[in-house]
């Protein structure tokens, strides 16, 4: 873990507006010292993953950053469904289904965990 910041944690309201909060949390929560190089990917990853809980899950959503140093960043999102997000072949004129792919191709490790309630979507970057 790292010395410099602690995890954060962010509950989020089920509306439109949730990715764009979530969006903002992780620039700020971010640790200073590690995550630099890996922010934009994070950004886009985090609002991929709010937005499925929003479209397909169930409150409460929450999302968690954590520093793992120079190992990376962690990011995770859970709601309360259970139910595990599976990739869609998305065809070039569809407005969604891209965002388990784009989990998939650009972090380093990814995956899902069944929670009491629901389950956690996480993801690592390295720097």
């Amino acid at each position: 873990m790292c010395l410099v910041t602690p995890p954060a944690v962010l509950t989020l309201e089920m509306d439109d507006r949730a990715p764009r909060r979530a969006r903002q949390f992780l620039r700020e929560a971010r640790c200073q010292a590690h995550n630099a190089s890996v922010l934009d990917e994070a950004v886009l990853l985090m609002s991929e993953l709010v937005t499925n809980a929003m479209r397909h899950g169930a409150p409460p959503v929450r999302t968690e950053v954590s520093c793992r140093a120079t190992s990376g960043m962690q990011v995770r999102v859970s709601d309360g469904d259970p139910t595990a997000p599976t990739a869609r072949h998305a065809g070039p004129d569809d407005q969604s289904g891209r965002g388990v792919g784009l989990v998939d191709m650009l972090s380093d490790v990814w995956g899902v965990d069944p929670t009491p309630n629901g389950k956690t979507v996480w993801f690592r970057l390295r720097e």
